[in-house]
């Protein structure tokens, strides 16, 4: 299951889902043929690329899946579970993998499904497997050192080659479909196959590659939500235009001062500076934490009023269009930003009022002076909003 479902169902009737989906996931492997172990390692003799084809076809399409639902905010991707890549290790478990495919003619989840459908083989399959997996665990201590050397982090391949996503999603469909073109050729020559064209110009064939085509294609309409976002706040003209809620810095400092709990402060400032000097009442905030879950309900909270605040207004505006277009309701911005609310406040300056307004808002503003200052010095800084990863772990 994905991370799209604890939001959706409970766990008892997520694990229903599953036995539900690994049966039709299981039916539809035998039907591809991948019960079958002459089936499976006709990839390594030449003789029969459907192994190759089913698993880049399934590939590419769940990349792009998770382009699209991640781009409208279905999806959470930091919840999905990435095996931390230790080279050595990865090199020599690659080969022992790709040694037992060849050798017994299943992989572990094409040999369960195997099993099944009866297969004598696969039983054989499986059960050296599970010997294995008590070799290993019951020798871990000899080879611990080996098994966790080599570490080099999580590293996603478009990073590791300088691309954007939707560039390398684009590449990669479109090396798929020329990899589906160079096996036919193969496989007709290993069959001794002449005289038929791995591809010909039939409509059955110009369908494929046009889908093909359009799939490798949408990932340029479909970029990270983060980064759409982030172009469109770019445009300074259309960040003035805006019409977002602003709240003065006399009535911020005076919900401050009256510890009003409804008023929570959205800190946009680096982390360090908000460690050092933070509001009662406030959290420190990113940009990636619109996009996450448990910041999502911590900003949905009804009646509170979220006031956005960072150094200058113009970030803060940036901040509040990407919180509204997210979906949040209740979001305000400091006029003038935390700048002049030090300016203002913070380091008022005593003057001469002209008119009886201006002699209360200078009398306020010489008593936040020094009380604001002693809530900062008291205040215990909550630090960024906690977030609970349950990361959805799968695979074959």
């Amino acid at each position: 299951m994905g991370p799209l479902v604890p939001e959706i169902i409970g766990s008892e009737l997520n694990l229903l889902i599953a036995l539900l989906i690994g049966v039709f996931f299981g039916v539809i492997l035998e039907k591809a043929g991948f019960a079958s172990s002459k089936k499976l390692v006709g990839l390594f003799y030449g003789y029969d690329f459907l192994v190759l084809r089913v698993f880049f076809t399934a590939g590419f399409t769940a990349m792009i899946g998770l382009i699209i639902l991640d781009h409208f905010g279905l999806l959470d991707i930091n919840l999905i579970f990435i095996n931390p890549t230790f080279v050595g290790p990865a090199i020599a478990g690659g080969l022992i993998m790709g040694l037992g495919f060849i050798i017994g003619g299943f992989c572990p989840g094409t040999s369960v499904c195997a099993i099944g459908v009866g297969k004598i083989d696969a039983m054989y399959y499986v059960l050296g497997t599970v010997i294995g997996f008590v070799i290993f665990a019951e020798g871990y201590p000899l080879w611990e050192g080996f098994y966790k050397s080599g570490y080099i982090g999580i590293p996603r391949m478009y990073d590791s080659l300088g691309l954007s996503q939707s560039m390398f999603a684009f590449l990669l469909t479109a090396i798929a479909l020329l990899v589906f073109w160079g096996t036919s050729i193969i496989e007709n020559k290993v069959n001794g196959i002449s005289g038929r064209p791995a591809f010909r110009f039939t409509p059955y064939y110009i369908s494929l590659a046009g889908i093909g085509l359009v799939i490798s294609l949408s990932a340029f309409m479909f970029p990270p939500r983060e980064d759409s976002f982030l172009e469109k706040v770019a445009d300074t003209s259309f960040v003035e235009s805006y019409q977002i809620d602003e709240i003065s810095i006399d009535e911020f400092a005076y919900n401050i001062v009256n510890n009003n709990k409804r008023m929570v402060i959205v800190d946009f400032r680096p982390l360090d500076e908000f460690t050092k000097e933070s509001l009662p009442n406030s959290h420190s905030f990113s940009v990636n934490n619109f996009f996450e879950k448990e910041p999502d309900r911590f900003l949905r909270i009804r009646h509170n009023k979220y006031v956005i605040v960072a150094e200058t207004e113009m970030e803060e505006r940036k901040m509040a269009i990407i919180a509204t277009e997210v979906g949040y309701n209740n979001i305000k911005i400091l006029k003038g930003g935390l700048e002049t609310f030090r300016a203002e406040i913070l380091n008022f300056e005593p003057k001469e009022p002209t008119n009886r307004i201006e002699e209360s808002t200078f009398a306020f503003r010489e008593n936040a002076k020094v009380v604001i200052p002693k809530l900062i010095k008291e205040n215990k800084s909550s630090g960024p909003v906690k977030k609970v990863i349950k990361r959805v772990v799968g695979g074959c």
